[in-house]
């Protein structure tokens, strides 16, 4: 693998936790990180899911938004906010502001989609 991952080799796809979706790094050779680029449009709430045995991490872009982890609500988010999401623990944001509210995800270990789970 080139250490160089091209941006315009990904596309953004729509994804069933009601977000949309591009995959910048997601691969069994780096099995220790992905990294994903999401976006949420106004209005909208994400499903309610858990990841099982990965911690993710949000970095907000753009936008805001507001956080619920493990049943609770954990605040507003805005850019350059960092949310650490617990392996396991149930999740969902909601898009308050009036842009698409963008974010990085980093799952630790990568993200399989056999540990996503709907609630």
């Amino acid at each position: 693998m080139s250490p160089i991952i091209k941006a315009d080799s990904k596309s953004e796809y729509y994804f069933e936790e009601r977000c949309y979706i591009t995959e910048l790094l997601n691969t069994s050779s780096e099995p220790d990180l992905s990294v994903a680029r999401a976006r949420v449009e106004p209005g909208v709430t994400t499903a309610l899911h858990r990841v099982i045995g990965t911690a993710e991490k949000y970095f907000i872009l753009s936008g805001s938004g507001e956080m619920e982890i493990d049943g609770q609500p954990v605040g507003t988010v805005y850019p350059g906010d960092m949310v650490l999401i617990p392996p396991g623990q149930t999740q969902r944001i909601t898009n308050t502001g009036s842009e698409d509210l963008i974010f990085l995800c980093f799952c630790t270990p990568r993200f399989e989609p056999g540990n996503y789970q709907a609630v």
